[in-house]
């Protein structure tokens, strides 16, 4: 297929550019403390992100400029690949961490498979969807293999365990299926499905369980489940309308657990004020907006696919984790995308970035 290629979205550009901005701003800011009591040097977080942003932009710009349908035939096997890498960290080659084991690799070389199976996930998704896009109203022959396909990956990243990125796979795939038009009835099933499953995984792991008890009434475990919630909320309330001033959150200094990583959203609350957060959610919209601008303009389905998949992969994981920080999500250890410290994490993002600016390059 010859498609006529013209300029990448700018609006998505610029607004990805601003996200990384603000994200290298807040890792400094929040990590600075920590990190000048841990490695004596208050720059040593902001300095890997940074890193791990150029070598992200340079990912994302390359991408930029290949035409995605060369890369289609890439889709299955960075899926499997990714997969493969999903069950090596179960193995005594994954690095364990604050009782979870989510890593592979050696020191500072190690990187977190669920982040790149994530994007895997999106792009085998969309090519498979794309061959089987007239079956996709039946459950047996439409919905059923992916259902068994996201059951596989949920199931091994649960193994870690990783309940926010499970959520973030699972619910990528549903949304995916609903933008493919799957039947109603059918999504509704899932939907139910899921409720219980997640139910399950929560009463089956009694810290999972604790967890949402302290969700519903952190305040009833202010000093174990419900600290980091109530932590969380004070950093929140503390920023006002205004902030506290860039630099001067007080939670930062060993008191919210996080700060740079799954909770940096509160430290940008308290030092930012409401004004910095609704910044960075509507931040968060424009990309939405502009990502599915792209998929609803996709020259084809593959291309509209991956573009809306994309697109609420990072939107909603944006989501979950801005719940979560507010109280309104039980705590699922999950990161802000461009915004928290993880350089697996912005890479892959980045990349994920550049492959919806490509597709932009050939939309209507």
């Amino acid at each position: 297929m010859r498609l006529k290629k013209g300029p990448p979205d700018f609006v998505l550009f610029i607004t990805t550019l601003a996200l990384i901005g603000v994200g290298l701003i807040m890792v400094f800011s929040s990590s600075a403390v920590t990190a000048n009591v841990q490695f004596y040097d208050p720059y040593y977080f902001f300095k890997r992100q940074l890193i791990w942003a150029l070598i992200g932009l340079v990912a994302m710009i390359v991408i930029m400029r290949i035409n995605y349908l060369r890369l289609k035939d890439l889709a299955i096997p960075i899926a499997i690949i990714s997969l493969l890498c999903l069950i090596l960290v179960l193995t005594p080659l994954g690095i364990g961490a604050k009782g979870s084991t989510r890593w592979l690799g050696v020191g500072i070389l190690s990187f977190t498979p669920s982040e790149l199976v994530k994007l895997g996930m999106v792009m085998f998704v969309a090519k498979t969807m794309e061959i089987n896009i007239g079956k996709i109203t039946s459950f047996k022959n439409g919905v059923l293999p992916y259902l068994l396909v996201m059951a596989l990956v949920c199931t091994l990243i649960m193994l870690q365990p990783d309940l926010g990125t499970a959520f973030v796979v699972a619910g990528t795939v549903f949304f995916m299926l609903m933008v493919a038009g799957a039947k109603m009835s059918h999504l509704g099933a899932l939907a139910i499905g899921g409720i219980g499953a997640v139910a399950l995984a929560i009463a089956l792991e009694p810290y999972r369980a604790e967890r949402f008890l302290a969700f519903l009434d952190p305040w009833k475990y202010p000093s174990d489940q419900g600290f980091q919630t109530i932590q969380s909320l004070y950093a929140l309330g503390s920023g006002g309308l205004f902030g506290m001033g860039l630099g001067r959150s007080r939670q930062k200094f060993f008191y919210l657990p996080e700060q740079h990583t799954d909770f940096i959203f509160a430290i940008l609350g308290e030092e930012l004020g409401f004004m910095g957060a609704l910044l960075v959610l509507g931040l968060f919209l424009l990309f939405a907006w502009r990502g599915f601008r792209i998929a609803i303009n996709a020259p084809d389905t593959f291309g509209s696919l991956m573009a809306a998949g994309i697109t609420i992969m990072i939107v909603f994981q944006a989501f979950i984790n801005i719940a979560v920080v507010s109280g309104a999500l039980p705590v699922t250890g999950i990161t802000l995308p461009f915004i928290s410290y993880g350089g697996t994490s912005l890479l892959i993002t980045m990349a994920a970035v550049g492959l919806l600016l490509n597709i932009s390059r050939y939309s209507s």
